[in-house]
Order: structure tokens, then sequence, then C-alpha cells
């Protein structure tokens, strides 16, 4: 289950922004019983493909996930089978056949320095954003009761960012919950631009752009385009 002991950077890992939709933004979380299938077989699948869950949101229509995967090359095949898995579970609880996501998940690599605590706000304000509550720790499917509150829900894996919030763990919820609160247009706009990785020139120079999506550039691959003009 995962936990603070493995909060640590996977070697060769990359982390990831990811989003999907219901299928012309319709619902597809509906009950209680929606919600902790996708979060049961999400966190199946992250171990499955040695991935860390720091932060998340699970919408009526739509869900934000960020994490860090250990071998970005088995990014689609994770999200795939987490996909697949979820429409099999639809289709037989609802009687409804066709597509339920509107597409191929979205994808936006993401520096851990400088960006993945202000990403993890912004998804996890989704709720707050969406007036469906006042204080997004408040949300039941989201990462934020972790961080506020202390609640492990076998999912979330402690941010590496989140010691700086404070020398212990009472200080750093307290101080997590006041971030919370902070509406950050900035990063609205940074965290919806899914075709541009967010950080530094150094960062976007050890990228790749191939078969869809951004890989960490690595040696003798065919076909690789340099995101160093991003």
């Amino acid at each position: 289950m995962p936990g603070t002991a493995r909060k640590h950077q996977l070697q060769g890992s990359l982390i990831y922004h990811i989003i999907n939709r219901g299928n012309r933004r319709d619902d597809v979380f509906h009950y209680p019983e929606d919600y902790k299938y996708f979060i049961n077989r999400l966190s199946n699948y992250s171990d499955k493909f040695e991935a860390l869950i720091y932060h998340w949101v699970i919408m009526p229509n739509h869900y934000h996930i960020l994490l860090e995967i250990k071998d970005p090359e088995n990014l689609s095949k994770m999200m795939a089978g987490l996909a697949r898995s979820y429409v099999h579970y639809y289709q037989k609880n609802y009687k409804q056949g066709g597509h339920i996501w509107q597409g191929r998940f979205k994808s936006q690599p993401i520096e851990k320095e400088s960006y993945l605590l202000r990403c993890g706000r912004y998804i996890e304000r989704n709720p707050v954003e969406a007036k469906m509550t006042v204080l997004a720790k408040d949300y039941q499917y989201s990462s934020a009761k972790f961080y506020v509150h202390g609640i492990s829900d076998g999912l979330t894996t402690e941010d590496p960012c989140f010691e700086s919030f404070g020398n212990d763990i009472s200080e750093r919820r307290k101080n997590y919950a006041e971030f919370l609160k902070i509406f950050d247009e900035e990063g609205k706009a940074l965290f919806t631009n899914y075709k541009s990785p967010l950080g530094g020139a150094q960062f976007k120079a050890k990228l790749i752009y191939s078969e869809s999506r951004f890989m960490p550039r690595r040696k003798g691959k065919a076909r690789e385009y340099a995101v160093l003009s991003m």
C-alpha cells in the first residue's frame, strides 16, 4: 500500500499530469461505488506499472492524476488498462454500450522542483472551482484529505515536496490547508496547456516527443523530436 516509504524519486522516471473526460463531457461517475471501483483499479495499475500517485481528484465527468512512473514507456499501457477496466465495469453496471471516454488521455510532463506542488493544488482545487465544495480538503474523492487530515486512502504517496511546509507533520498539514485555499490563476493556465511540458530549459532539453507523448530522451531511438524550443 502506498505511503511515505515510497516517496523518493524513481530512477529514470518522469512525472506526468494526466487528465481524461467523459464522452461529450458526460458524467461517468454517478455513485460512491463508481468512484471506489476506479480508485481501486488505479491503485492496482499503479502498483503493476511502478507508478507513485502524488495528487489526484475524481470529478463526476473527469479525473486528474499527478504521478511519477518508473518507466515512462509504460504510461500508455497503464492508462489504457485502467480505461478499459472502467469501461467494462460501467457497461456491465449501467447496461450501456459504446464509448464513455472522450478519447485518449492527455499527459503533461511536470518538473518536480518547480511545478509539482502547484500542479497538485490545481488538481485538488477542482471541486472548489466547480463549486462542489467550499474547501478542497472536504471533497471526498481527492488526495487533499491525505495531506490535510492525514487520512490514508490506499492510493496517495506523499509528495516529495510536502516536507517544505513545516518541521513536523502537524505544521505541514496546517500550512498545506492554507496553501490549498489560494487560487493560482497563472497555474490554471499552465496546467490546462497539455501540449507543453512544464519546467526549465534543462528539463525540456531532456525530453523528446515520440508516439504522441513526451518521453525522456534516450540515445539510439528513431523518430524522436526535441522540445528545446518550447
